[in-house]
């Protein structure tokens, strides 16, 4: 990793100190944490940020979050006059959040003195609700005042000292007000971490020494996605796709002189449902996919986007404006925008870009009297010219983990009578997608649940002679009844009722029966 004289060995020691920081933050955060969303799902992400709020470093968490986050910084940085102390949170879809109930948590650090930060440190983590119509703040809304609770950049600790009036007001306005209270002291401590360690790191191998790497990495990531660029064959590649409701979600990707345009115009305008992405959530995406097309040694940093430009025109899905519901943006859009993405990405590196994974989240949301539960589940990863997708795991824009039976079941009335692999819900090919799951729910009490998936009627599509994977499906036992059930829906269940959802497979490559 030589660049321009910086020495090599130094240069990847710097990027794994940095990197151990944000992932050290994320530890602090998951063993303190109250819910089981955060300890058991880790459905958070902690990254750390230079001076304007470009990304330094990030931990392995959530590429969605990770790719959006800087704007919710950016957005701190214009609302507020941080201090030493200071923790700002913000969940605004509209000012960088991806949706309400991904709360970012952000606070200065200061070195040598000086009025301004030298670095920011950042936790965006999902809380399992946030008010709203429907317990797990994932309603089915048309506006987002219907979604919960929206917070500006506003300060939650100032100079070391909780503001009483604003957790309040949170706390106030939650169905889970301990949970959600220990979840944002958590982050807070996250928080704490990742100051000190950078505090250390300066001190340890001064500033002007720490600054340097930190420099030469985001060049060097830079000059390697320019590399990357490079190897691919110049020219415009179109790829299009669409949510189950209709809506489609065009691009274009125009590689030329060692940088690449991605333009999402002719996109569906934004919807009076909760499907609506932000230009955080997009360009997350397109960070993400980009970033896959490096290896793994290349520095996750701002760099990465300075030789990509991303369009994506105002009031389309993919930047939808206010008062736009965005429940499902973070969640199902984001999975679509990636389909998309690699889809034109497969004409020009069919070698290296797989079929399309389940291309859902599979979103379950439940609440009754005293408790709030949100997860997602995991599906079948797409198959590539590498061989076989693998069945049941949680692919692109999540990188959550599943819900332990045990944990579900001691946290809540809810039995889990079935987890398996849902057998043959592979596309079929030369290497065959991987398979989704099943996952059955007996609610021990009633219960309020709100489903947000797709893929249940547009399937994930197969590549060059590839089958597509199965489209996922819900249903509703209830008295021994099975009833379908749509892919976004909301209703009320009794004790005895069950929910059985099957995910969708991943799609298969190359035709069936050919040689491997």
């Amino acid at each position: 990793m030589k660049k321009r004289g910086t020495d090599a060995v130094e240069l990847e020691f710097f990027r794994q100190l940095l990197v151990s920081i944000p992932e050290e933050m994320g530890a602090v955060l998951r063993r303190t944490a109250f819910s089981a969303n955060i300890k058991e799902r880790r459905d958070y992400s902690c990254a750390i940020y230079d001076a304007e709020g470009g990304t330094i470093a990030m931990g392995d968490h959530m590429p969605v979050h990770l790719g959006a986050m800087p704007l919710s910084v950016r957005a701190v940085l214009d609302s507020l006059r941080l201090r030493p102390g200071d923790v700002a949170i913000v969940n605004d879809p509209f000012r960088g959040g991806t949706h309400l109930p991904d709360i970012t948590a952000v606070a200065g650090v200061w070195i040598g003195g000086g009025e301004a930060p030298s670095f920011y440190v950042a936790s965006r983590a999902h809380h399992a609700d946030v008010g709203g119509m429907s317990p797990g703040s994932m309603p089915l809304a048309r506006e987002i005042y219907q979604e919960g609770l929206r917070i500006p950049p506003v300060l939650l600790v100032r100079e070391g000292r909780i503001d009483e009036g604003i957790l309040q007001m949170i706390l106030a306005n939650v169905r889970t007000p301990e949970e959600r209270e220990g979840d944002l002291l958590a982050q807070w401590m996250a928080m704490r971490r990742g100051i000190q360690r950078l505090e250390e790191a300066a001190e340890a191998y001064g500033m002007e020494r720490l600054m340097r790497n930190i420099r030469a990495l985001r060049s060097y990531a830079a000059s390697m996605m320019r590399a990357c660029l490079a190897s691919l064959p110049e020219g415009r590649y179109a790829f299009e796709d669409q949510m189950d409701e209709g809506e489609k979600i065009r691009v274009s990707i125009t590689l030329r002189r060692r940088r690449a345009v991605i333009d999402f115009t002719g996109t569906s305008p934004q919807a009076a449902a909760p499907v609506n992405a932000n230009y955080a959530i997009t360009l997350a995406a397109v960070f993400y996919v980009f970033r896959c097309l490096l290896g793994e040694d290349v520095p996750a940093n701002a760099g990465l986007l300075d030789p990509i430009e991303v369009i994506a025109p105002p009031g389309t899905l993919v930047n939808a404006l206010p008062p736009a519901a965005m429940a499902a943006g973070n969640v199902e859009t984001s999975q679509r925008i990636t389909d998309v993405l690699l889809g034109a990405l497969a004409q020009a590196a069919p070698e290296r870009i797989p079929a399309a994974s389940q291309g859902t989240m599979n979103n379950v949301s439940f609440g009754g009297p005293g408790f709030a539960w949100y997860e997602t589940i995991a599906g079948g990863m797409g198959a590539s010219a590498r061989g076989d997708g693998q069945s049941g795991v949680h692919t692109h824009m999540t990188n959550s983990w599943n819900t332990p039976v045990e944990a579900f079941e001691h946290a809540f009335p809810v039995l889990i009578r079935a987890y398996r692999i849902r057998r043959g819900s592979g596309g079929r090919g030369r290497f065959r997608g991987g398979d989704g799951l099943v996952r059955e729910f007996e609610f021990r009490a009633p219960a309020e649940v709100t489903l947000l998936s797709d893929r249940r009627v547009h399937a994930p599509y197969g590549l060059f002679g590839g089958q597509p994977g199965k489209p996922g499906r819900n249903t509703l036992i209830r008295g021994g009844r099975p009833g379908r059930l749509p892919g976004k829906a909301r209703f009320d269940v009794q004790p005895g009722d069950l929910l059985r959802i099957e995910t969708p497979g991943g799609g298969g490559y190359g035709p069936p029966g050919s040689p491997g």
